[in-house]
């Protein structure tokens, strides 16, 4: 079933547009596993790509999408890394530039503390994903690409902000399919205001919206609509929003379409490692059954296993799943656990 209609001429599925980091995630090898302990206890790490887009675009990748970057990564040896993590893969590089200035890639350092308690550390000063500009958006690059992911993080600063909209902007005008990750991050920002003013800029031209539920109520601070997920959905389909995800934890999500339907799925139940990276795995599953064209019941089913398989995981973006790895997983499931489909609501 066709929710969104992709431009099949262009050459790239997808495009995103946010930040690249790096995770420093307990060693959990067998020759050094660091099991849960906070984490001043922990002297062995392992080092990963990170960052909610750049994961993102390695699952999506990972299924077989033509998948590029819009980004900005430090001119040092952590530069490198990422991009060459994302060259290796066929992830095209071609539009993430290195900074001039000396700013660095942000550090997250994870404290994993039980199956259900994880923190994060984070270090971003004077980051480098932040400083992707204006000059760094090319109109021919949006124009070849089905749909363009924007990373609310990337809103959080200018120039970084401004970039991004010119962005939706040039999707906008060239018929781009905009989804936007609302993907808040409490430390990027200076205050609420801001986050409603540009967070609402950007969801009322998208036609795919994702987030939690204190996301959307951060959007909609400034917009007459009630904190229910039945109203949001109602309001942003009102602007562009072919599809509504509001994800609600442990608790499920739900995807409003705007033909009236909505279809709901729990998470599939799994030994959690840590509390983060399911919404990355969950993202990149449900986008990839949008591109195949499957029932919405289907897409929310893959994505939430992916989101299932990447909390039992140590990181956020070398263990996202093969499509077969995702089939693979909910069969499995199902046979220990019964019928974990989704389901539509009246």
């Amino acid at each position: 079933m066709k929710y969104i209609t992709f431009d099949q001429s262009r050459p790239l599925d997808i495009v995103l547009l946010g930040r690249i980091a790096i995770d420093f995630n307990p060693s959990y090898q067998d020759a050094i596993k660091e099991d849960f302990k906070p984490l001043k206890k922990v002297h062995t790490f392992e080092m990963f790509v990170g960052g909610s887009p750049a994961n993102i675009a390695v699952g999506v990748n990972k299924h077989g999408l033509k998948t590029g970057f819009i980004g900005k990564v430090s001119n040092d040896q952590f530069g490198d890394f990422v991009t060459d993590y994302f060259n290796e893969r066929g992830i095209d590089t071609s539009r993430v530039t290195r900074c001039k200035n000396g700013e660095k890639l942000g550090l997250t350092f994870t404290e994993m503390l039980s199956p259900k308690k994880s923190h994060i550390l984070m270090y971003r000063n004077q980051v480098a994903d932040l400083k992707l500009s204006v000059e760094d958006i090319d109109e021919e690059y949006i124009k070849s690409t089905k749909a363009i992911l924007i990373s609310g993080t990337a809103l959080a600063e200018s120039p970084s902000r401004e970039a991004a909209l010119k962005a939706v902007m040039l999707a906008r005008k060239n018929n781009t399919i905009i989804i936007f990750d609302i993907d808040y991050r409490k430390y990027n920002w200076k205050n609420k205001d801001e986050i409603a003013i540009y967070y609402s800029s950007v969801a009322k031209e998208a036609d795919i919206i994702m987030g939690s539920r204190e996301e959307f109520d951060l959007t909609e601070m400034f917009i007459n609509v009630s904190s229910t997920d039945a109203e949001s959905a109602n309001y942003w389909q009102s602007q562009n929003a072919k599809i509504v995800v509001i994800k609600h934890g442990m608790k499920g999500s739900t995807a409003y379409i705007n033909n009236g339907e909505k279809f709901s799925i729990k998470p599939f139940p799994v030994q959690a490692r840590k509390g983060f990276g399911g919404g990355d795995g969950y993202a990149s599953g449900f986008l990839y059954g949008l591109y195949q064209g499957w029932d919405m019941i289907d897409c929310l089913e893959f994505g939430s296993a992916e989101a299932s398989m990447m909390v039992k995981s140590n990181n956020c973006s070398d263990d996202l799943p093969s499509a077969d790895q995702v089939h693979a997983f909910i069969k499995e499931e199902k046979e220990l656990y019964g019928e974990m489909i989704a389901r539509k609501e009246d």
